[in-house]
């Protein structure tokens, strides 16, 4: 995500490193490179016209923290100023049972898949939704929603009606009388904005009464998508925006634009593929992935979800105590592999791109492939393990004595480190 624009910026950003302090004649200087990194990643341009005037007032001004190198007080303003272009988060208005919710958005754009990751998510939080298939025009389009929906089995309306409108407000009274809580509308898509779509949306809009009209955009298209959004907010009157496929988009420019162009709030960022990748939109997470410093709330979320608590404490109470054996370890990975690939965890972290090379989804799997071919009593008393059971264990998990060696050495590391835990030696705590 942004890699392309988070690289150009840490390299206008390092520039100040070189300066003893900031002059008006240092702050054009980087500021020109700041600005031709977000031209390169298709931001629009009065945007970056807007956001560069606003860092170079802060960086010229009196509020300037002398306390602070010239590269971080940019780095400082240049964050700053990135949340307030952003915007601030803006949680999903659900005013009433049930809460009407209408999806707008061309075609392609993953509206029908982010009509169920928003079931998904808000599933999540305790509500019931249920999810429309208002595109009567688009073949297989009720097919497709029904068949997704039926993965994680949310109930969808099935009355097939070749009118959209009244299919819509039909949907609705049946919502009321089972107590449904949420209805998810997927409105017709096109591969551009006509008369014909934009007036079908209206109606629809006029019918249901609407908690949120959302705006699904893809990300990738640049400024497509805010031109897009533009548009629907001129001639729609939307109420936020969806931007989808973001883990594709490695220049940015969608999400830096939008808010500002149309005025209306980002609710949700599509992060992947998985129906659980829909996050709730935070500038200041979006902001700090950006400039390359991590996003340890969005992990801190994904730990909380993916690890239980109850694990999660008595995993600490056993390195605490000293007590950890290999099945600690196993049920430990099973857990963390829920939270995602590796690769995209160290990515939260701060300076995580640079780890990101190192992390190893294979050495993962074969660790737990090791201990999966051990018996339970050789997970509890690893110290059994001689070397016709390394020759077995290696046999059964597709790997070599080496491999098993290498895994019950760091093994023994831990062990020893817990001990000086105990001691008082390494006072650490962990987190997850």
């Amino acid at each position: 995500m942004f890699e392309g624009l988070t690289e150009k910026l840490e390299r206008a950003i390092n520039f100040f490193g070189k300066k003893g302090r900031l002059t008006p004649k240092d702050v054009k200087q980087g500021l020109e490179e700041i600005r031709k990194a977000l031209l390169e990643a298709d931001v629009n341009y009065k945007v970056v016209r807007e956001f560069i005037k606003m860092v170079e007032e802060e960086a010229t001004g009196e509020r300037v923290l002398k306390s602070f190198t010239p590269r971080e007080q940019i780095l400082k303003i240049v964050y700053e100023k990135l949340i307030e272009i952003l915007g601030k988060h803006e949680p999903l208005k659900l005013s009433r049972s049930p809460s009407p919710i209408i999806l707008l958005g061309l075609q392609g754009s993953g509206k029908t898949t982010t009509a169920v990751k928003l079931a998904y998510l808000l599933r999540k939080k305790g509500k019931n939704p249920l999810l429309v298939p208002a595109d009567v025009k688009r073949p297989a389009a009720f097919e497709q929603l029904r068949d997704l929906a039926a993965r994680y089995d949310f109930p969808v309306y099935d009355k097939r009606l070749p009118d959209a409108v009244k299919l819509s407000k039909l949907a609705l009274s049946m919502a009321v009388l089972k107590r449904y809580d949420v209805v998810i509308f997927d409105t017709a898509g096109r591969l551009h904005i006509d008369e014909e779509m934009i007036e079908e949306a209206r109606k629809i809009r006029d019918t249901v009464n609407y908690d949120e009209l959302l705006l699904v955009v893809d990300a990738m298209t640049g400024q497509d998508a805010v031109n897009v959004a533009r548009e629907f907010q001129e001639k729609v009157g939307i109420t936020g925006v969806i931007l989808t496929k973001l883990d594709g988009d490695a220049r940015g420019g969608a999400a830096l634009s939008v808010r500002r162009i149309t005025g209306k709030p980002i609710k949700y960022i599509g992060v992947g593929e998985k129906v659980e990748d829909l996050e709730e939109f935070h500038p200041e997470r979006l902001a700090s992935r950006i400039l390359g410093m991590g996003d340890l709330a969005t992990l801190r979320e994904k730990a909380k979800e993916a690890i239980e608590a109850e694990h999660a404490r008595r995993f600490q109470e056993k390195m605490l105590r000293a007590e950890l054996t290999l099945e600690d370890f196993l049920e430990h990975i099973k857990q963390i592999k829920r939270m995602g690939p590796i690769e995209e965890l160290i990515k939260l972290l701060p300076g995580g791109k640079e780890f990101a090379r190192y992390a190893d989804e294979k050495m993962l799997k074969k660790t737990e492939a090791i201990i999966n071919s051990m018996t339970p009593e050789e997970r509890r008393n690893p110290k059994i393990i001689d070397g016709s059971r390394k020759r077995r264990i290696a046999r059964g998990s597709g790997t070599t004595v080496q491999d098993v060696n290498q895994l019950l050495r760091e093994y023994e590391l831990v062990v020893k480190l817990m001990k000086e835990m105990k001691k008082g030696k390494f006072p650490l705590r962990f987190p997850i």
